[in-house]
């Protein structure tokens, strides 16, 4: 089995170089990968005899239920090298001038001759994986090395490799090579046990702990107050693809006095050029208003925001939040929403998210399919104060309800 999994390996990484000759994204991928032992070394060279602690994150996302746990224990070891690893190029290009890391990279190939170079340069006294991000090679090294490796905010579910009667003891071999794994849920809890994973226990999701430290703090553009008029209607469209666009396009269009701020997932100029084309009403970009500031923002119904970096905070001028993706893969965090005591709503395919599940139980969250149902869903909502009122509170009321993991996870980490 181990034999399968690293010619799996060598033939995606022959997919991503041949990938990277057609497809941007893949091209960074392959470029950073190949740069980062280089990278690595000049960094390791100046650390001194400082620790290090490496976190590895695969995206954007599972950075931020990582980082209240970087920037928890940065604070509690200030002498500390902080690592930060990405597999993804949305997360690395995001985030690789991140201040509270010493070093950030790309995390290469799982081959094994590269993990115990990898292992070996680095020298990690602790290292801490987010969510899902587990790789059979870098596992073991560490193991035999003797460092202890942790997993914060794992989620498990049925459908995965590590409860296959088939190949599933190979893939649960590799919790064994982790010191502990806080898991987000009893459901997961029960789901290890099933299968003899005992280095487990349950601490809840660190993004809760995230999104309120957000709110508290959250001042980015302040200016689209003057577009958040407290007379008019203002949706809050986060991390939204085409299929929710052609959903709020509709929508926009037909209720007159709605403003609605966008964000979209993607910020292509070809991405933006196609959602404008959507709005019959007037539209401003963030690149535009950027090059003159002077625009009054009132005289438009959509606020673009075409920028990354921003929608965390966006979320607190909305009456009610819109969070995409539900039409794909799946929603995006409405956790960012939810935490501005605003209700939220969302595509059909949200089943595998916990929150959106509870929140939708509870009545602050409503999932849509068609048009129909989303301005059905926004027109109760605007023209009932009072239940608009009601379903914010169960948010923000849940997002408290479940916050502190990272403390949970930092007392056995820093004892």
């Amino acid at each position: 089995m181990i034999f399968l999994y690293n010619v799996g390996l060598l033939l995606y990484g022959l997919a991503m170089h041949v990938g990277a000759l057609f497809y941007p994204k893949a091209r960074k991928l392959v470029c950073g990968q190949r740069r980062a032992l280089r990278e690595l070394k000049r960094a390791m060279a100046g650390r001194g005899q400082r620790k290090v602690a490496w976190f590895h994150c695969a995206s954007l996302g599972e950075f931020e239920q990582g980082r209240p746990v970087i920037e928890a224990l940065r604070r509690q070891r200030p002498d500390a090298f902080v690592l930060l690893t990405f597999f993804s190029p949305s997360g690395y290009e995001v985030r690789k001038n991140y201040a509270v890391a010493d070093c950030v990279c790309y995390m290469p190939l799982d081959l094994w001759w590269v993990a115990q170079r990898f292992v070996k340069l680095v020298a990690p006294d602790i290292v801490v994986f987010v969510k899902y991000e587990f790789w059979y090679n870098y596992l073991k090294q560490l193991h035999r090395q003797g460092v202890k490796a942790y997993v914060v905010s794992a989620i498990f579910r049925e459908q995965q490799a590590f409860f296959d009667q088939l190949y599933g003891k190979f893939f649960v071999r590799m919790l064994s090579f982790c010191e502990h794994i806080f898991v987000q849920n009893s459901d997961s809890l029960d789901l290890l046990d099933s299968v003899g994973v005992s280095n487990a226990s349950c601490a809840g999701d660190t993004r809760f702990d995230r999104v309120l430290e957000v709110a508290a703090t959250a001042n980015a553009l302040p200016q689209l107050s003057q577009f958040a008029a407290p007379d008019k209607l203002t949706l809050v469209a986060g991390s939204t693809w085409p299929p929710d666009e052609e959903l709020l396009a509709r929508l926009v269009n037909k209720i007159p006095n709605m403003k609605l701020i966008i964000a979209p997932h993607e910020v292509s100029e070809s991405r933006m050029l196609g959602l404008l084309a959507k709005f019959s009403k007037p539209a401003l970009c963030y690149s535009q208003w950027q090059k003159n500031t002077e625009v009054n923002l009132a005289d438009y119904s959509i606020f673009v925001v075409d920028a990354v970096g921003f929608l965390s905070s966006l979320y607190r001028f909305g009456s009610m939040a819109y969070v995409g993706g539900g039409f794909g893969a799946g929603i995006h965090n409405i956790l960012e929403a939810a935490v501005f005591g605003i209700p939220v709503i969302f595509g059909s395919n949200y089943q595998k998210f916990r929150e959106a599940t509870d929140l939708a139980r509870l009545g602050g969250a409503f999932p849509v399919s068609s048009p129909a149902e989303l301005l059905n869903v926004v027109t109760m909502l605007s023209c009932d104060s009072q239940r608009r009122e009601q379903s914010g509170n169960t948010c923000l009321s849940y997002v408290q309800q479940h916050k502190g993991a990272t403390e949970i996870i930092m007392k056995r980490l820093t004892p």
